[in-house]
This record gives structure tokens, C-alpha cells and sequence, in this order.
């Protein structure tokens, strides 16, 4: 489950990115134009307070994912508020534009968001099952070995283990030790 959970939100994660830079485009774009109207006298300096912007002509960081929702949220209800107040809408882009941009943004940040908790408790899911595995395999590990005890040479005991699945590893240096002791013999 929690491979599959995993799968999904990398899956989803790649579109988000593209959801995440159009939207910050359009965003960005939107608040650059705006600033550059104030500069032409086309809207009025105070009006920038309606977007939640100061007064100075620059653009707010819209790096993170959640300054993007905040900022995008400001700048819609901004326009829409100038807007209903007589001002004359900013075109290229249009707020309408921006909206779209942005919602499909927030649908894929929403889900992206869904989809990392869901990943996060299969993980813990998981890593809670590991005791339990780890006492089953010990188990299962020593009932074998102990059913070819007393089988002779060793090797063909080890083989016999394998057999039924276990899997021996020589540490660093065992074996040339192993091979060692046989050739001194």
C-alpha cells in the first residue's frame, strides 16, 4: 500500500509542478503588470492596498507553494474589489485568466497535499508491521536451521537452508578467512 501510495503522489507530483509554475506565472505576471499601471497613472497607488501589496513597485516572493495560494487568492479578490468599485480591469492577463490558472493550481496543491498524508501514514503503517515482520522472519530463520543441525558438512547444511529461502551473507573478509583455514589444512 504504501508503494502504491508512494507511486501516486510522484505521479501527481509532476503535474503539480506544471500546475504550480503556470499559476505563478500568471500571478507574477498579473502583479507586474498592475505595478506597471500604477507607473502610467492608469490606477491609483492606494489601490494596490486592495491586493494586499505595498505601495512599492515589486513583485512578493511566490516561491513556496503556500505564498503562491496566498498571493494568488489577494490578487483575484483585489481585482474583483477594484473592479466593483469602477476601476477598468487589467488586461494581459486578465484576472479571469489568472483565476483559471490559479485554481487548477489549488485543486492540484490540495490533492498534492492528500496525497503526502496518506503517503506519510502508510509509511508509518508500515514501519509499525517491522517488529512483528522481523520477529516472524527470526523465527521461521531459526526453525529451519534447527531442522538441519546435524547435517555434515557444513556447506551442504547451508544448502539445505537455502533451500527452504534463507540467504547468507559473508562479512567483509569471512570467506577469504573460510578459504584460508581450508588451503592451511
Amino acid at each position: 500500500y504504501y508503494t502504491q501510495c508512494y507511486s501516486n503522489q510522484s505521479r501527481a507530483s509532476r503535474k503539480h509542478q506544471a500546475n504550480v509554475k503556470n499559476a505563478r506565472l500568471y500571478v507574477s505576471h498579473f502583479i507586474q503588470v498592475l505595478n506597471l499601471a500604477v507607473l502610467r497613472d492608469e490606477i491609483k497607488v492606494t489601490h494596490k492596498r486592495l491586493y494586499g501589496l505595498p505601495d512599492a513597485n515589486s513583485v512578493p516572493d511566490l516561491l513556496s507553494e503556500a505564498s503562491l495560494a496566498e498571493w494568488g487568492k489577494k490578487i483575484i479578490e483585489g481585482e474583483q474589489q477594484r473592479i466593483s468599485q469602477g476601476g477598468i480591469p487589467i488586461y494581459n492577463p486578465t484576472i479571469a485568466r489568472v483565476k483559471v490558472h490559479y485554481d487548477i493550481f489549488l485543486d492540484s496543491y490540495e490533492r498534492q497535499k492528500n496525497y503526502q498524508v496518506l503517503t506519510g501514514r502508510s509509511l508509518d503503517e508500515l514501519a509499525s508491521m517491522r517488529a512483528r515482520a522481523d520477529e516472524l522472519i527470526l523465527d521461521i530463520w531459526n526453525q529451519v536451521e534447527a531442522k538441519f543441525q546435524d547435517i555434515t558438512p557444513n556447506e551442504l547444511r547451508l544448502d539445505k537452508c537455502r533451500d527452504y529461502g534463507l540467504v547468507y551473507y559473508y562479512r567483509s573478509g569471512e570467506k577469504i578467512k573460510e578459504e584460508n583455514e581450508i588451503s592451511c589444512s
